[in-house]
């Protein structure tokens, strides 16, 4: 940049997404017919060289967002007098916000300081004359800077285009927003606002596309003029406390809206079927509040138009409707009361991209046509009463497969398993029998595989080591036999390579942004420029880890790794293989028949954080080098034949309690209560011991340990009697037969003495 500062009549440099780093040179003031400079998305730090930017006083735009610049605002941009435009937003920039030379530059038109680290209060009152300000953009995620709510004492001379003031500490709306006709951006999400909607903005802003009131405390309806008709292209009213029936021709009031967010509300009562007529091609979000009723064929066919639809987490009920929407890309119908079975006309949305059904009462088999839909990539249908086999198609296009917590029978097709293009498989807890599939050559793709909780034998198949990218196998709770695969040590389990994709499914649509709003400078610098079409939903997978039922999903689930194979009925010795896992964070081999000791090589899951041997007949020592497992938070081999001295309490040893060892008698030393060092030594024999016979028994010892031994066992005999009543009537009855049988034979014999001496 400093071969640069020899350009004396240079107006415009833009050197923005080039990687750069370092600091911003001083010797940029020597430029001073620069009028636009941008160093944008760069990876640019240090504080803003005063000596240098404050000598650009024909500067009349200052682009230096998404660097990692810190320090204060130098007072001296007070002297740049040109300045339209001012973006410092993305950097580590500090100070107090009260105090920054803002309110000195008149001229501005854009004012971008978000997600930095300002304190303060901002006061919209120091910049009422700025006459040509157009867009304001404030807030962090820190919550550091406020915004001051004063009583309008003043009248903006202003009118602002763009405002934005997420995550700003606003309790109470700022008076000056009654004052402000041409907004075509209004953001005050995550704030604190109360109160009822204010639909006067709507009012007063007849041209506002975008309306963002997410994450506040709002309450009561949400309640727009029937008969108007606004062009908002975007609204976000969720995570509010609005309550009430939702508006029947909402769609009709919003006919231009391309996304529509209610979510996360106390919205009640039933769906009109005409909610979302109208919204073409958008986003229509209604999941999370206490919608109920049944919803109308009607409703899909009025929504036809949409792009994604959520009505997950209501109380809706009755047979889901024909969503045979050509156009459709993600369904969500998850955690309500849905019953029957799935409608064809699902087959019919060609685009469909995602589809959640969890959580309801759906019926029947598992629909073959789910696995030709050529762009279906994502199908959630766990927790439901699905039964019947598995359909024997490939599901050649899907990459997320769910079907935990039905009653599906069978075993499991070997098409299925051949799929190329699958990334999770969750079968867990069903009614599943037979062995795995051992035709598995097909995929090498799996990430995640969950057959927990179902009936599945035989022994488990080395074809499974040709999952080299599995990250979590999930084969607990059935009815495996034989010996762990020593080829399990061919399992990534954690680390991930380079090409490996995420586990996120993400698509984007063809349609064009909600809005780009170009401002008119030098740079033709876009103001909104994300695409909000980008969807991307994260797949969630539960995993048992550290004695509790996990939830993974996003980066998290990229990262987990495990192998739990417990309750089954596994023998053998643990394979020293395992401990090339190196990146495995759980194992758990628990409530089995494993047998041997426990491989030093398990010292080296250096990244292993639950590990739980418990429930076999493991013999042996604990391996002393298990102490540098610096990450392991549980552990447990309780309940075997472990003997010698446990490890050593130090790191994360130091944390284990006497319950990881238990049920081990020949273990000794802390945390348990015996003690390695009393060593129980037998008695020595005299002389005259070692000569006595073996049968010499001394009569008092034999008739006290008899004495004792005989009244123990009555002592339990009754005792037994008394706990238990089934046992002690069986013993009365048995008593009364053997005194009847007693009785009837002293009788016979009596009457038949009696006779022979009376002849």
């Amino acid at each position: 940049m400093a071969e640069l500062a020899t350009l004396k009549k240079l107006e415009i440099l833009d050197l923005s997404e080039n990687n750069l780093f370092g600091y911003i040179s001083p010797s940029i003031g020597s430029m001073a017919s620069l009028k636009a400079l941008s160093l944008a998305n760069n990876k640019l730090n240090g504080s803003l060289p005063e000596q240098g930017l404050c000598k650009l006083k024909n500067l009349q735009e200052l682009d230096l967002s998404q660097n990692s610049l810190n320090g204060i605002l130098p007072p001296c941009l007070r002297s740049l007098k040109s300045l339209r435009l001012l973006d410092l937003s993305f950097n580590q920039l500090e100070g107090n916000i009260s105090s920054s030379p803002i309110p000195s530059l008149k001229s501005l038109e854009y004012i971008d300081l978000s997600h930095n680290n300002f304190e303060g209060s901002f006061s919209f009152k120091s910049i009422a004359n700025h006459t040509n300000l157009k867009i304001v953009i404030l807030g962090s995620y820190n919550n550091k800077l406020d915004i001051e709510t004063e009583s309008s004492s003043w009248f903006p001379k202003f009118q602002l285009t763009i405002l934005v003031l997420s995550n700003c500490n606003l309790n109470r709306l700022p008076e000056f927003l009654s004052h402000l006709y041409d907004l075509r951006v209004l953001d005050l999400s995550h704030n604190n606002l109360t109160g009822i909607f204010p639909d006067w903005l709507l009012e007063n802003n007849i041209d506002l596309d975008f309306l963002s009131l997410r994450n506040n405390s709002f309450y009561g309806q949400f309640y727009l003029l029937p008969n108007s008709s606004f062009n908002i292209i975007r609204m976000d009213v969720s995570d509010n406390h609005f309550n009430g029936q939702l508006q029947e021709n909402i769609g009709k009031i919003l006919p231009n809206a391309l996304y529509l967010n209610l979510s996360n509300n106390a919205f009640e009562g039933s769906i009109s079927s005409s909610v979302c007529k109208g919204i073409l091609f958008g986003y229509v979000d209604l999941s999370s509040n206490k919608f109920s009723g049944e919803l109308q064929d009607k409703f899909a066919e009025n929504c036809s138009g949409l792009l994604f639809l959520s009505l997950s987490n209501n109380r809706l009920r009755g047979q889901m409707p024909n969503f045979n929407m050509s156009g459709l890309m993600s369904l969500h119908l998850s955690d309500n009361q849905f019953s029957g079975t799935i409608p064809n006309g699902i087959s019919q949305a060609y685009e469909l991209y995602h589809i959640d059904i969890s959580g309801n009462y759906l019926t029947g088999e598992i629909p073959s046509f789910l696995g030709n839909m050529t762009s279906l990539s994502s199908v959630i249908m766990r927790d439901n009463d699905f039964e019947g086999p598995l359909p024997s198609c490939e599901f050649s296009y899907v990459t997320h497969l769910n079907l935990q917590g039905n009653k599906i029978t069978g075993s499991i097709p070997r098409t299925l398993f051949n799929s190329t293009s699958l990334l999770t498989l969750n079968l867990k807890n069903n009614l599943l029998s037979g062995e795995i599939p051992t035709s598995v050559s097909g995929n090498s793709n799996l990430r995640v595989l969950l057959l927990g909780e179902n009936s599945l034998s035989g022994l488990i198949p080395n074809q499974l080591c040709q999952f080299n990218k599995m990250g979590i196998l999930d084969l607990s709770q059935n009815l495996f036999s034989g010996s762990i695969p020593h080829c399990f040590s061919n399992l990534t389990f954690g680390k991930i390579q380079a090409h490996d994709s995420s586990l996120e499914v993400s698509w984007n649509s063809s349609l064009p942004r909600f809005t780009r709003y170009v401002f008119e400078n030098l740079l033709q610098r876009d103001i909104m420029h994300e695409d909000d079409f980008l969807f991307t939903e994260q797949i969630a997978v539960e995993f048992v880890t550290k004695n509790r039922t996990n939830i993974y999903k996003g980066i998290i689930l990229d990262l987990m790794s495990g192998l739990d194979l417990s309750c089954n009925h596994l023998t053998g010795q643990i394979p020293s293989e395992l401990g090339k896992l190196s990146w495995i964070h759980a194992l758990n081999l628990s409530h089995n028949q494993l047998t041997g000791s426990i491989p030093n090589t398990i010292s080296n899951l250096g990244q292993i954080e639950s590990l739980d041997l418990s429930y076999n007949n493991l013999s042996g020592e604990i391996p002393s080098s298990l102490i540098s497992l610096n990450f392991l938070q549980v552990f447990s081999v309780a309940h075997n034949n472990l003997s010698g001295r446990t490890p050593e309490m130090k790191a994360q040893f130091g944390t284990f309690e006497s319950s990881s060892y238990e049920g081990n008698p020949f273990l000794c030393g802390p945390p348990l209560e015996k003690s390695c060092n009393v060593v129980n030594k037998l008695p020595t024999l005299s002389s005259d011991l070692r000569a006595g016979k073996w049968y010499e028994i001394d009569p008092v010892a034999f008739s006290a340990s008899f004495a004792s031994t005989y009244a123990i066992f009555l002592l339990g005999f009754f005792a037994i009697l008394y706990i238990n009543p089934y046992w002690r009537q069986r013993w009365f009855n048995f008593i009364e037969n053997c005194i009847d049988a007693c009785y009837y034979f002293i009788y016979v014999t009596f009457r038949k003495l009696s006779v022979k001496l009376h002849w």
